[in-house]
């Protein structure tokens, strides 16, 4: 499968290209970007063409793999549904429902592959711990943290826009969701949230199975404090996400290993972007409750 690349930050260079060149059966075909200079040096880097043009791009590849700010993302990634391209797309899918809604449409319409990157579901050590405890039955509450310290050190990240704008709701919280989902079950409603400290943000999940649940969200936590844990109490007990060891290259090869299978089957993967597309609706319901912003304060 002839796969492109639509980016050239920091996530596409440490992630996204590496994963595409290294992957046995894609190939890895070109590099669009919204900075041709950066399209070029990365083409360059990977032996691949740099194009100019995305829709000439989208003319020559079967697929297309997406790191770009989700707004930008979800615009070109209805573009390249149209197009006849399988979607290898990233967390968040979009910022709003009608955006992503155009998504999970234009793909459906064309009969096109999409996966989602949700980073723990293609980790296999946390992938199978997911598994597993979705076929437990009696779980009362879980427990979310996924903690960051992108405004508080030297990340790659911190000059991302969309990130100081839309906070750590945005940018970890549909890691968290992408957990608690699979197990809990469909959410009933997101019954409170609260601002913290930064862009820290407190969730209250109510779940269709009776379950409740509680995240907690940050960008801004001191180095010493950053990690992401996820623990579930039920009638079986205790069960904790286990640490992976696994790097995220590894982890978009498995992706990219869906979508090939998707492809293939047509059968959707569960990370596809209707599952996408829901995390969005639960954010956008978060975002509603915290007064619409979500993201750093700026001294």
């Amino acid at each position: 499968m002839r796969i492109g690349l639509l980016g050239t930050g920091p996530w596409a260079r440490m992630a996204h290209a590496p994963a595409l060149g290294a992957h046995p059966e894609l190939d890895f075909a070109g590099v669009w970007g919204r900075r041709p200079d950066a399209a070029k040096e990365l083409a360059d880097e990977h032996g691949t063409r740099a194009y100019d043009d995305v829709d000439a791009l989208l003319a020559d590849v079967d697929a297309v793999a997406v790191a770009l700010p989700p707004a930008v993302q979800a615009d070109l990634a209805a573009r390249a549904a149209r197009a006849g391209c399988h979607l290898l797309l990233d967390k968040p899918l979009a910022t709003t429902v009608e955006q992503g809604r155009a998504v999970v449409e234009a793909a459906r319409e064309s009969g096109v592959a999409s996966v989602v990157f949700f980073t723990s579901r293609f980790l296999a050590e946390t992938d199978a711990w997911i598994g597993e405890q979705a076929g437990v039955e009696g779980w009362f509450t879980g427990r979310a943290e996924w903690l960051g310290s992108v405004f508080t050190s030297e990340s790659p990240f911190a000059d991302s826009p969309w990130r100081q704008e839309k906070g750590a709701l945005w940018d970890v919280g549909p890691h968290a969701l992408s957990v608690l989902l699979p197990v809990l079950g469909e959410v009933r409603e997101v019954a409170a949230a609260a601002h913290g400290p930064g862009d820290t943000v407190h969730l209250v999940l109510t779940h269709t199975g009776g379950a409740s649940s509680t995240l907690t969200l940050s960008l801004t936590a001191p180095p010493a404090a950053a990690g992401a844990g996820v623990e579930l109490r039920g009638a079986t007990g205790v069960a904790l996400l286990p640490e992976s060891s696994e790097g995220v290259v590894p982890a978009l090869v498995r992706a990219g290993d869906a979508l090939l299978t998707a492809a293939r089957t047509g059968q959707a993967h569960p990370c596809d972007a209707a599952f996408a597309l829901r995390v969005t609706e639960i954010l956008v319901e978060a975002e509603t409750l915290l007064g619409g912003g979500s993201g750093t304060p700026t001294a």
